[in-house]
């Protein structure tokens, strides 16, 4: 059995392998690790760089575009590993990147999984995006980091450099006990991409594990590598999987009122959207809501199997205001001021 397996799912991503996998491949040597690139049946020239360029690299040939979250669940299936790291391709690397990692996990056996710190590969003192220094949902399920409050960017200067429980870990570089992703089903296949990461992190949640980041781990992401912040795509993607997401875990008590007012939250999105001219981003929010509900009914053995298996009756990490609230009526755009 390998001690760590990172894992790196491309479709046609020649150019961020040619960039982007020395670094891994430099940085992640030690007994028992392995890097490898599951492709998803890409059709660029990804396969002839892969098996000319970078011989030592473990080669997962998909027969499908499976999309992130089952091209993932398809790869490590195939994975022997106690733990393994679910890389973005458009993520470099630093020199001992994986030792924090490994030490805190070996030493703490109640915890799932933990994240890098993330920081801006464009902008290098910055926080990044998606998942900076470790992610937290508030009550209606929007998502935001220690670090990144929507589309605020902190620079860091080390406040948020201890290892901290987080809600949830960032799919661009989570480090997971395999045994753990397998146990609790992987990656949910029907989202395609975008949410699947904080859903699988919820059931983890709400069955007992803990999460982490450790900041002593540092990462460069540059993000939107596959579709960019502003594509309608994207935003369908998103408020589809986080309906979903929400639909799936929440408690009974909180389903009908959060579902309720998400409804309400999800048509001023669109018509801000709209205001703003991104009509086909407004339209990707009510596509999104109109699937949501033809997809609901198929959820019910989804979600009925997560309540079954739920032993936490709530989850610390998952807070209990709005952000909505904390950002745009008390102004709060800093990670550190949302508890003053």
């Amino acid at each position: 059995m390998k001690k760590v397996s990172v894992v790196i799912l491309n479709w046609n991503g020649e150019e961020m392998l040619r960039r982007f996998l020395p670094s891994v491949v430099a940085c992640s040597q030690g007994e028992g690790v392995e890097v490898c690139v599951a492709d998803n049946a890409s059709s660029d020239g990804s396969l002839v760089l892969l098996e000319t360029a970078f011989p030592s690299v473990r080669l997962v040939k998909l027969d499908a575009n499976y999309g992130f979250a089952e091209g993932y669940n398809r790869a490590l299936s195939q994975l022997d590993s106690e733990y393994v790291v679910l890389l973005n391709s458009d993520v470099e690397v630093t020199p001992h990147w994986l030792e924090p990692l490994v030490e805190y996990m070996d030493e703490h056996s109640e915890v799932a999984a933990c994240q890098p710190k993330l920081m801006n590969q464009r902008n290098k003192s910055f926080f990044e995006y998606a998942g900076a220094a470790g992610g937290y949902i508030d009550k209606y399920g929007y998502p935001f980091c220690r670090g990144r409050i929507f589309d605020v960017l902190e620079e860091d200067h080390g406040q948020y450099d201890t290892v901290r429980p987080v809600f949830w870990v960032s799919g661009a570089a989570m480090f997971i006990r395999l045994k753990e992703y397998k146990e609790v089903g992987g990656l949910d296949k029907d989202f395609f991409a975008h949410m699947e990461e904080i859903d699988l992190c919820w059931r983890l949640n709400a069955r007992s594990k803990t999460l982490v980041c450790v900041p002593q781990s540092v990462v460069f992401h540059v993000g939107g590598g596959t579709l960019g912040k502003e594509n309608p795509r994207k935003t369908f993607l998103n408020f589809r999987n986080n309906l979903l997401m929400l639909y799936k875990n929440l408690p009974e008590k909180e389903l009908k009122k959060v579902l309720f007012v998400r409804g309400a939250l999800d048509w001023i999105a669109a018509c801000v959207f709209f205001l703003k001219g991104e009509r086909e981003s407004a339209k990707a929010v009510l596509q999104a809501r109109r699937e949501f509900k033809d997809l609901r009914a198929s959820y019910e053995e989804k979600r009925s199997d997560n309540m079954s298996k739920t032993v936490v009756g709530r989850i610390s990490s998952r807070v209990s205001y709005s952000i909505l609230w904390k950002y745009h009526v008390c102004r709060k755009r800093c990670y550190s001021q949302l508890h003053d």
